[in-house]
């Protein structure tokens, strides 16, 4: 299964994911947040895929949400939200829950909903050049993609309030050692050699890495739960003043003014 946004491709028991909107960074829009689900979907219910490797085609891995198509609906951004996160996060649960391990391996910037789609993967490699910036708050937004539920349980709750709040960009050094990734890698091997971490993984047993699985999301607590409430705090706050100013002022590329 391949969508326009979405590509993924049969590498043998390992599949490559790839979000494919490069000329946006692989900003979300609501086309990508559906054609993600039916990419987890198709690999959750394989028995023929054994790992699976989710990168960005272009630069970057994702820029998180698509901005210009929020502003686009106007009055209507608050459905559009909705809809969109309820698409993204049905996907992240398919992807946490299926059998088979996923591997983040993310080029250039993660940044938002990208961060969310590098906490929800098993393992995660990034690029030596990589760096990384939650970004909501400095447009008027709030978290989504299951950053306020795994992201504090991979760094700290102090640190991903830090990340947060003040929209620090992380490098990949510090994603290391913060936990976030588990290695950075030359920028030009990355996807060898998460190809090749998958391909490790594949010839495992990959019922008990499901169980394992299985058993560490419980023990993480109720991730779909937090994200009903991510897809509808995000979704208010989108058409209050301080979100329309904070997207308005980021397309415009000046220093949003909050009141």
């Amino acid at each position: 299964m391949s969508a326009p946004t979405v590509q993924v491709e049969s590498r043998g028991a390992v599949t490559l994911v790839t979000l494919h909107r490069p000329d946006v960074s692989n900003a979300l829009n609501l086309q990508m947040a559906m054609d993600l689900l039916a990419a987890a979907m198709t690999c959750g219910r394989n028995s023929g895929v054994r790992a699976v490797v989710l990168t960005g085609a272009g630069r970057n891995f994702c820029f998180g949400g698509d901005l210009r198509a929020m502003q686009a609906k106007g009055k209507g951004a608050d459905a559009y939200v909705r809809e969109l996160t309820t698409y993204l996060h049905e996907a992240i649960s398919h992807f946490v829950r299926m059998e088979a391990p996923l591997i983040a391996a993310v080029n250039g910037t993660a940044a938002g909903a990208g961060v969310g789609l590098v906490a929800m993967a098993d393992l995660a490699l990034c690029g030596a050049g990589s760096k990384f910036n939650l970004a909501y708050t400095s447009v008027g937004l709030t978290p989504d993609a299951s950053t306020s539920f795994l992201l504090p349980r991979a760094v700290g709750v102090k640190r991903a309030m830090e990340l947060f709040l003040l929209n620090r960009v992380i490098t990949a050094e510090e994603a290391v050692s913060w936990g976030l990734v588990n290695r950075a890698v030359p920028d030009d091997r990355l996807v060898a050699e998460a190809l090749a971490l998958g391909e490790r993984l594949a010839a495992g047993p990959v019922h008990a890495f499901g169980r394992t699985k299985r058993l560490v999301s419980s023990a993480l607590g109720a991730l779909e739960s937090q994200m009903v409430l991510e897809s509808e705090t995000l979704a208010a706050q989108a058409g209050t003043a301080e979100g329309l100013e904070g997207i308005t002022a980021f397309l415009e590329k000046r220093t949003p003014r909050f009141e």
